[in-house]
């Protein structure tokens, strides 16, 4: 069938307010062309992320109405260790409010002036909250992410030789652990493949140093390996996330993103001491170790969320769906990261609007022109994000697809404004930074067109 049809039925509606170019244009400005900077209630299809932006089941929301409220204990909180258990193989786990205070928690303990945390591309907050703790982030991508077009089954997977080098020249003592991003945003949502999971783990364990995942988007790396990688066809994802999971010693998720909720996340860590400190510091800083600041509801909803996820026909759904936006750009010539990743995808804005230097960041004009045009709400993923000290390896923006919040005719009216954005792309702007803090400037900077 060429249709793409959802698996699920509509139970209830949010009314979208449909905005004129004239009100756009003056929202824009207002907002200093930074689209962190609209209201939500400006946007026609919010596509700046896929964080916290999924539509909850009748199950989840089930699950809401008999969370356990308790400080100390909670039933929920039981029910949800139980799931994740089951899911992963781990049995220390603490809940957090959401990914990052995961990664703060994390890097707080391991990392420090001196150390350095290799990935295959760390995203901007973990990058931030490695730096922030004195450690340094390096990247590590095999050479094919580097090329848009160029169609490798896993763009995500970390060059292992770059890896070996890396521990040869700064030692094993400067690393405290290994991580990997599945799948791995930052190169276009591409996935890593269980080989390559498994070839980093040789390398940590003939070194002596942990693997950890991001493993915000576990369920759809798992329908890669499924779907492109030999031996795996006729395995679950759900085995396929268990295998994983059980590669790694520890574990950061943003509930998020896979889990299929507005808010929360996890710290997953096998070695005892280590969960131990960490368990203080939540504590401090987050909440008792059985609601790590969430409400009981919400521990119910990742829960029940975390048993969605990995259910073949979601999955199947959910990757076609963002295939086919990439699909439909290219057929309008737009150049994107190619295979279409799992939760987005992203347009190389420097071949869509060649007659912006870098400098006046063509991904930000991108992004105000699709806000402009169609009130598309989307993210540069570029050298605003990368921020001064750094070079960005390409000039993106990224199209977040949320999980099950719009249907097909969305998606096909994103398509269709960004050809005619393609077809205008000569009066696309260039912009300027008027105002912007050192850390993490995307999310608050203002802009100026040139």
């Amino acid at each position: 069938m060429k249709t793409i049809i959802e698996p699920f039925r509509v139970k209830s509606v949010e009314p979208i307010r449909m905005t004129t170019r004239q009100q756009r244009e003056t929202i824009l400005q207002d907002a200093h062309f930074n689209p962190f900077l609209i209201h939500g209630s400006d946007v026609i299809i919010d596509l700046l992320t896929d964080s916290g932006a999924a539509a909850m089941s009748s199950e989840q929301w089930a699950g809401i109405m008999r969370g356990d409220e308790s400080y100390a204990g909670s039933e929920s909180f039981y029910r949800l260790r139980s799931v994740v258990e089951d899911l992963t193989g781990f049995d220390r786990v603490l809940p957090t409010h959401q990914g990052r205070a995961s990664e703060r928690i994390l890097f707080e303990l391991v990392g420090g002036p001196g150390m350095v945390i290799p990935n295959n591309a760390h995203f901007d907050t973990t990058r931030a909250n490695i730096e922030h703790s004195g450690a340094e982030a390096v990247n590590l991508p095999i050479p094919e992410a580097a090329d848009p077009t160029n169609r490798h089954p896993f763009k995500g997977n970390m060059d292992v030789e770059a890896l070996e080098s890396l521990i040869g020249r700064v030692g094993r003592q400067r690393i405290p652990l290994v991580m990997l991003t599945v799948t791995n945003n930052t190169s276009g949502g591409q996935p890593v493949s269980m080989a390559n999971i498994k070839a980093v783990r040789r390398i940590c364990d003939a070194h002596g140093i942990q693997l950890y995942l991001d493993a915000c988007r576990f369920a759809e790396n798992a329908w890669f390996i499924r779907q492109r990688e030999e031996g795996y066809a006729d395995r679950s994802p759900r085995d396929i996330a268990r295998e994983m999971f059980d590669l790694a010693d520890g574990a950061t998720v943003s509930a998020k993103k896979d889990a299929l909720v507005n808010i929360g996340g996890l710290l997953l860590i096998r070695n005892a001491d280590l969960f131990l400190k960490a368990s203080n510091l939540l504590i401090l800083t987050e909440g008792f170790v059985t609601y790590g600041g969430l409400a009981g509801r919400d521990l119910e909803a990742i829960a029940q969320g975390l048993r969605e996820v990995v259910e073949p026909d979601y999955l199947g759904y959910r990757i076609r769906s963002v295939e086919y936006l990439g699909q439909r750009l290219l057929e309008s010539g737009i150049r994107i990261i190619e295979p279409p990743g799992g939760h987005a995808i992203y347009i190389d804005a420097a071949h869509f609007a060649p007659h912006i230097p870098r400098e006046q960041f063509p991904g930000q004009a991108l992004v105000c022109g699709l806000y402009r045009w169609a009130g598309i709400r989307s993210c540069e993923i570029g050298s605003v994000m990368a921020g001064p000290a750094r070079h960005a390896d390409m000039e993106l923006v990224r199209l977040a697809i949320p999980r099950r919040s719009y249907t097909q005719s969305h998606i096909d009216y994103v398509a269709e404004a960004c050809a005619e954005v393609f077809k205008a792309r000569a009066h696309l702007r260039g912009l300027r930074i008027v105002d912007a803090p050192e850390v993490l400037r995307h999310f608050t900077a203002k802009f100026a067109e040139v």
